[in-house]
């Protein structure tokens, strides 16, 4: 194997019907992985365009938007995600886009990928879904064809007495219930 995870990505790719990704989205924490897998899309020469998904709260969005780095935010409230300050190893100029999630459907999209395949994500593979939904949205309506690719990078057991918790949720005045039944309409879209 090899250590660098974007090259992975492609090789796990390789054998898809659309083998080079058309996106792949990550979630920022450090800016690490977006930095990392960036890069690799620019050395290697590959059309792949890098989405960064990012929760409400987090600095990383408004930052990428005004290129400023001094940008500040409130910090997210979706764990391992988002910041309230632009870290040293985010690297703007690798980014195609940036996608604001807002935490309530970064947390439905969690329930949600868990009633469609049973498996039991956290709050920042979430955000990552929801941005890539919208992108897919996008891709359906431009009639364009491809892949899209995302990293399931939490598991939701720990986050049971939180994120997935509906006094919890209701506590935090959140809303999901609309972003549930867009993210099942997409499905069947």
């Amino acid at each position: 194997g090899n250590n660098n995870l974007a090259e992975s990505i492609y090789s796990q790719m390789s054998m898809e019907p659309h083998p080079e990704p058309t996106w792949i989205v990550v979630g920022a924490g450090t800016g690490g992985t977006s930095a990392t897998i960036g890069r690799y899309i620019r050395y290697r020469r590959h059309a792949t365009r890098l989405a960064v998904a990012d929760p409400e709260g987090s600095a990383f969005y408004p930052a990428w938007v005004s290129g400023d780095a001094g940008t500040l935010g409130e910090g997210s409230r979706i764990e391992g995600i988002g910041r309230p300050r632009v870290e040293p190893s985010f690297q703007p100029t690798v980014i195609d886009r940036m996608i604001h999630v807002p935490d309530a459907r970064s947390i439905a999209a969690m329930h949600w990928v868990r009633e469609v395949t049973g498996r039991d994500v956290g709050g920042s593979t979430g955000t990552n879904v929801a941005a890539c939904v919208d992108l897919i949205r996008e891709m359906r309506a431009n009639d364009e064809r491809g892949s899209v690719v995302t990293l399931i990078c939490d598991g939701g057991e720990r986050y049971r007495g939180t994120y997935g918790d509906a006094d919890w949720i209701r506590a935090q005045g959140l809303d999901l219930a609309p972003h549930t039944d867009d993210l099942r309409d997409f499905l069947r879209g």
